[in-house]
């Protein structure tokens, strides 16, 4: 079993106390859904980031879309972390994108 790290991006929190309220109804349901496959997170991330290029210099902000939060699931094949980061609910224009982690480093 491997572990997939979920990384969320340009999602924006809606502006009402209720639709605030349903999407984290939705997000709770979602992490009951994975279960046991749920290895770290939710973890919001906050909205300011350098970044160091590789000759060392650090610019502010990012060249693409802000990440907004990660978790870590583990499945038995990329296709199953797939399956279950597709159950995940959307924020405004969120997206979210899967990484396999390599152990060993």
């Amino acid at each position: 079993m491997s572990n997939f790290l979920l990384i969320t991006s340009g999602s924006v929190m809606p502006a009402t106390e209720e639709e605030q309220a349903a999407i984290m109804k939705a997000w709770g349901d979602w992490f009951g859904v994975l279960g046991e496959h749920l290895v770290d997170g939710p973890n919001p991330i906050k909205p300011m980031v350098k970044t160091i290029l590789n000759d060392g210099t650090v610019k502010d902000g990012l060249d693409d879309t802000m990440v907004t939060g990660y978790l870590i699931i583990k499945a038995d094949t990329f296709d199953r972390a797939l399956e279950l980061a597709m159950g995940r609910p959307t924020l405004d224009g969120g997206d979210i994108s899967v990484y396999e982690i390599m152990s060993g480093m």
